[in-house]
């Protein structure tokens, strides 16, 4: 997926596939060792189905040293995710009568580390290891605030989600759990109307390289960024790196 010429045709398949599922997107790896024998990087680069774009931009970025090297949990956002935020960055492009960009590293190092980095938080932290969030109470099961390799202040938590036992009994919280990593945002005049958070679902969670913890984002409700406009205008105002 480097050359992003090559993915259109792959990505319109895919989209007709998950439509068609009935358990959306999700990894479904049935029962698994969690454990890996090896560093988060080598587990990334031994599945290119899903990161290998991703692994371009983090090199791009630098941050291959950090998966190597560092104990960290990284919520890696497939290529998928990746790419909805740069092919918006290539409609306005287009849209301004700039040539699209054909590889990833025409957007600038600082760009993809500003944006990877709030996927990566120091430290081991399984899905037992975050607190419980619900969405709609966040007064009561508010998750947790975890800063980011970049110090940005990210809200993580599990979602406890409901089981129906008859058509008129739901039971609260008795139901599968979900984790999830939110970006903290607000457009001002509607903070009382709005969620604060933009939200990303993991799909599989707690994968136990030796060096952290890897949790893989549910692609079709993410994009780079959380919001694909805001990643799209940052490289549009910091600049393209042309090509000869």
């Amino acid at each position: 997926m480097k050359n992003l010429f090559k993915i259109g045709g792959f990505f319109l398949l895919l989209a007709v596939m998950v439509s068609s599922c009935k358990k959306e997107d999700f990894i479904d790896t049935g029962l698994y060792d969690p454990h890996y024998n090896g560093t988060i990087w080598q587990y990334l680069e031994s599945r290119p189905d899903l990161f290998d774009t991703l692994t371009v931009a983090l090199k791009i970025a630098k941050l291959d040293e950090v998966l190597k090297n560092e104990e960290v949990t990284f919520f890696a956002p497939p290529n998928q995710s990746i790419l909805k935020s740069v092919w918006l960055l290539n409609e306005s492009l287009f849209r301004t009568g700039e040539d699209s960009i054909t590889t990833l590293d025409q957007i600038k190092p600082e760009i993809w580390r500003k944006y990877l980095s709030r996927y990566i938080i120091k430290g081991k932290y399984v899905a037992k290891d975050f607190s419980q969030l619900d969405t709609l109470k966040l007064d009561s099961y508010p998750g947790g605030i975890f800063k980011t390799l970049d110090g940005t202040d990210m809200n993580i938590g599990v979602l406890y989600n409901d089981i129906r036992a008859s058509e008129d009994q739901l039971i609260k919280y008795a139901g599968y759990r979900q984790l999830y990593i939110n970006l903290p945002y607000s457009i001002p005049g509607l903070e009382e109307f709005l969620m604060p958070y933009v939200t990303a679902p993991v799909a599989t969670s707690d994968i136990q390289p030796k060096n952290g913890v890897l949790h893989v984002l549910q692609y079709s409700k993410h994009a780079l960024g959380f919001r694909k406009f805001l990643f799209a205008e940052d490289a549009l105002i910091q600049g393209i790196i042309k090509k000869n």
